[in-house]
């Protein structure tokens, strides 16, 4: 088959998603108004630490408006999975019990400790106030370091340790042999504070009984409606196959929507105890508490290297603050940067110990790179510290340790394989279009005048790992599963086409890019596609969308499942056109004999014939 040239894949074409974003008919979870639907607030725990000695729902039942309360103890039976961590690091690694609304003990400020169904959620919100809780204060730890001492507070009593787990990375003896030989040794700390995502659109969720089949419906505002119904079935037990999750419009995620919370696994346990739909809807406030952190590590990076530069080794000790909970990632966050810390740089020898550590906070997951851009940043800081202690030019100390150009695959300190580079060339075109000599030259002039406006020149060279794929590899970093991605495409009998795909978009421009890659493949206009996503009942397999995976995995399954089907147009195409296969070509929506234009169908003609399916091969 002749491959039709790319008219629509990197072509400036109007985005799909556009028109109902900018005049407000979007369809976001809050939006969602449902028969008898009872609105969902939460009662969460003033105390970073404390024991919960009673809670009395009494009074909060008296309100206006109020359907029901009930204590983490009243729901105990109804999540027997709990809140359910997706990665397991090591195979000691300690994995403290989550329920969605604490029982005994809170430990973190924002722990559920109640739960209010009300008629509307502003007399859920009030009735909140009624709600008496008796709490006994306990020792907290927010330091990571300090929660490793001795005589340390325990974030988790019946584990007995703050250490989460221990996960190492390259052969220490090497490095040790390295730092040995070496001139000089250059050390430093990099701290990476805690962060908070803020998406424009707080989570939402709202949990029903599906009315026209068995079992349960749940909305979410999630980055993972594909990952929610396999993870949520198992914390609550409701079949995978009586369970369909649905992500409409979702204003933003950045990480903080690629997991599965208490709020979705109440929604659901509630709707299926009262029969009657649960809508919860988060306000700022509990976003900064009860939605994942990011970052939050401290990074102790050290190089050896020779006097002219060169590098030798590499060790890093990151000591990474989980939070009181391990939520889907939260362990595998700093285990995805250890490869990273090499960055685009050759030596001989690297070693990185991580430890995971609770502390009495909310749980650190991915946000915007998830451990890479943390490795990223150490990387060239600690590049830069080497180029001070030498007193030689950054640009110098880079071009020493870069790779030489290479085009077959070559391992990195860290294990991994680039499969190609130039940072020489890429550097010499940089230096180039930013006039380096003509910089430092202003730089000095200005230093030497003492200008009020002085002028730093930076740089920072990286790479990501992106995708979380192939499978094989995302597996063996405890992920539980592969990186791959779903797609379906179907071309109806009028010669229009619907693409159904297992990535999620949530702002990316799925509906537009997709179908610019099926309108290139069937020599048809985006306008001819449809892109049905999002929903587990219409594209029932995937694994979401997260990391930068989308265009290469998701888009690629969309290309590589529009070639099957173009294969079996051409097929048929070839009996139509009663000619064999290999002579038949296609260009611009169009199958033609070669040599021979005028024997020609139509793709849309190619599509009538399989759906009428009377004269087919």
């Amino acid at each position: 088959m002749t491959e039709a040239p790319e008219r629509y894949v990197g072509g400036g074409v109007l985005r799909k998603e556009d028109p109902a974003l900018v005049t407000g008919r979007a369809h976001w979870t809050d939006d969602m108004k449902l028969p008898g639907m009872l609105h969902m607030a939460l009662l969460r725990s003033p105390f970073a630490h404390a024991k919960i000695t009673n809670v009395d729902v009494s009074a909060a039942l008296e309100q206006p408006g109020v359907f029901a309360a009930y204590t983490g103890k009243d729901l105990a039976e109804e999540w027997p999975g709990g809140v359910p961590c997706g990665m397991q690091v090591t195979d000691d690694m300690q994995e403290p019990y989550h329920p969605p609304i604490a029982e005994d003990e809170v430990n973190y400020m924002g722990d559920a400790v109640a739960v209010v169904l009300a008629s509307d959620r502003y007399r859920a919100q009030d009735a909140l106030e009624f709600i008496d809780v008796d709490y006994e204060p306990l020792d907290v730890v927010v330091d990571v370091e300090k929660a490793l001492e001795e005589d340390s507070p325990l974030v988790h009593e019946d584990i007995g340790t703050n250490e989460c787990y221990t996960w190492t990375l390259g052969d220490e003896d090497a490095v040790e042999q390295a730092f040995n030989e070496a001139d000089v040794v250059v050390k430093e700390r990099y701290i990476q504070q805690r962060l908070l995502p803020t998406a424009i659109e707080p989570r939402a969720t709202v949990a029903y009984e599906d009315p026209a089949h068995q079992g349960y419906v749940l909305y979410s505002a999630t980055q993972v409606p594909h990952l929610a119904k396999i993870i949520i079935s198992m914390a609550t037990g409701v079949p995978e196959n009586q369970l369909r999750v649905v992500a409409p419009d979702v204003g933003g995620g950045f990480g903080s929507k690629l997991n599965i919370y208490a709020e979705e696994i109440l929604a659901l346990v509630l709707t299926k105890k009262l029969g009657r739909p649960i809508k919860w809807v988060e306000d700022r406030s509990e976003n900064y508490q009860a939605s994942i952190h990011g970052r939050g590590q401290i990074q102790d990076v050290e190089l050896a290297a020779t006097n002219d530069g060169k590098i030798l080794g590499m060790r890093v000790n990151l000591k990474a603050d989980l939070g009181a909970y391990l939520q889907l990632l939260t362990p595998g966050v700093p285990v995805l940067g250890a490869f990273m810390f090499p960055g685009v740089y050759t030596f001989g020898a690297y070693y990185c110990e991580i430890k995971g550590i609770f502390t009495n906070k909310m749980s650190t997951d991915s946000y915007r790179g998830a451990g890479r851009p943390e490795a990223a940043y150490a990387s060239e800081r600690i590049i830069d510290a080497l180029a001070r202690e030498l007193d030689m030019d950054p640009v110098e100390v880079r071009r020493k340790n870069f790779y030489e150009p290479f085009d077959e695959p070559t391992d990195t300190p860290a294990g991994l394989q680039y499969d190609s580079m130039n940072m020489q060339g890429a550097l010499d075109r940089v230096l180039e279009l930013a006039d380096y000599e003509g910089l430092r030259e202003e730089q000095r002039r200005r230093r030497e005048n003492n200008e009020p406006i002085q002028l730093g020149i930076g740089f920072s060279t990286y790479t990501e790992i992106c995708g979380i794929a192939p499978s094989q590899v995302a597996a063996s970093l405890g992920l539980g599963g592969g990186g791959w991605e779903a797609a379906n495409v179907r071309m109806g009998m009028t010669g229009v086409v619907e693409v159904v795909t297992g990535t999620s978009p949530h702002g990316q421009g799925h509906e537009t890019s997709w179908s610019q890659i099926a309108a290139d493949a069937f020599g048809v206009t985006p306008d001819d596609v449809v892109v049905l996503h999002s929903d587990t009942a219409v594209s029932p397999l995937g694994r979401d969308t997260y990391g930068s995976r989308s265009l290469p995995v998701g888009g690629v399954a969309v290309w590589e499942a529009c070639k099957k089907v173009m294969n079996k147009a051409k097929k048929i195409a070839a009996h139509m056109l009663e000619a064999a296969e290999d002579d038949i070509e296609f260009e611009a929506g169009t199958f033609s004999v070669v040599g021979s234009p005028e024997q020609s169908v139509t793709i849309q003609d190619v599509a009538a014939t399989a759906y009428l399916g009377a004269d087919i091969p």
